[in-house]
């Protein structure tokens, strides 16, 4: 099953502050504040949800398809895309506008200050997916990552409207959405992917409470860091997987993302759930260990000891035979 995956495409410029955001706050300035962190390390990486999900998905042997908007910067980037496997022929380059930019503070305690720059993003709600699905082949499944909200909306109506299973994942862009946009991207989901705070935050959008949720969508999947990831639906019993543990955390940014590549890629594969959300553990935990979102070495031997460590020896047997090939 071949997947297409929407949403943002960006250069992530990431910084470490030596200290606690918390001690800087002074709790009856709130209304006026006004900081400046000292960082004292910057990375400049490749990032974006869509890019991340995509990467991979690509390493680990899929051919996924990116659709998004660039900048005229993007040379560079789609060379490193399309040698990681990512078909990139749906992404949407800018004549006049650079890519997205994330520029993101990562305190000691793994607490994050981030701002988004769309860019070239703000041409996204352009692209055509049934188009783009009709030149380069039906995908099994679209994920609608965090984008424009107008691309996001559209993005899923169309996949709707062309009976193709969504992936609701709209992650950074809930604090935009109004209430029936909120709705409409996540009604009908076959899988809606959140974390924690995303997970209280889409109640307060839409107004609908986990059983309402749990009426409209097949799978409810929340990662919850270090204690892993539940996935919920209707009728069933809720389903926990513990996190692959690590005694080194390099940077968190991109874990969430590097999940979702791990979790679809056992889902084209048709494994049980809880094989495929073990895998995107897995490989959630190589991201943690490593500085930006794309820098990761995907070891197959390392992946499969991880999953064997963690869910046991038959657990790891059974991904063995897939993981083997992978980058």
């Amino acid at each position: 099953m071949r997947v297409a995956v929407t949403g943002s495409i960006a250069t992530d410029h990431l910084m470490v502050f030596p200290g606690r955001f918390a001690e800087q706050l002074i709790a009856e300035q709130l209304e006026r504040v006004s900081l400046s962190f000292l960082a004292d390390r910057l990375e400049v990486r490749r990032g974006g949800v869509a890019a991340n999900i995509a990467f991979g998905l690509g390493l680990l042997g899929h051919r996924p398809l990116l659709i998004g908007a660039a900048g005229i910067d993007f040379a560079e980037y789609d060379t490193w895309l399309r040698a990681g496997g990512v078909d990139t022929s749906g992404v949407k380059v800018s004549e006049t506008l650079h890519t997205a930019r994330f520029v993101c503070t990562t305190d000691t305690d793994q607490n994050q200050i981030a701002t988004f720059y769309a860019g070239a993003m703000a041409e996204a709600p352009r692209i055509d997916l049934a188009a783009i699905t009709a030149r380069s082949g039906r995908p099994g499944l679209v994920l609608v990552g965090a984008d424009d909200p107008d691309a996001m909306l559209r993005h899923t109506a169309t996949a709707h409207r062309l009976g193709i299973p969504v992936a609701a994942d709209p992650s950074q862009q809930l604090a935009r959405l109004d209430r029936e946009q909120a709705r409409h991207l996540v009604e009908g989901a076959r899988w809606l992917f959140t974390n924690e705070y995303e997970a209280a935050l889409l109640q307060d959008r839409t107004g609908w409470n986990e059983q309402d949720l749990l009426e409209r969508v097949g799978t409810w999947i929340t990662t919850r860091g270090a204690d892993g990831v539940t996935l919920a639906a209707r009728g069933e019993p809720r389903l926990a997987v513990p996190a692959v543990p690590t005694a080194t955390i390099a940077d968190p940014t991109g874990a969430g993302d590097a999940f979702r590549a791990g979790f679809l890629a056992g889902h084209a594969w048709q494994w049980p759930h809880e094989q495929a959300a073990r895998l995107g553990c897995a490989l959630a935990t190589t991201v943690l260990e490593s500085v930006g979102t794309q820098e990761y070495k995907l070891l197959p031997a390392e992946l499969i000891a991880r999953i064997d460590a963690t869910y046991g020896r038959e657990a790891a047997r059974t991904a063995e035979p897939r993981l083997a090939g992978a980058a």
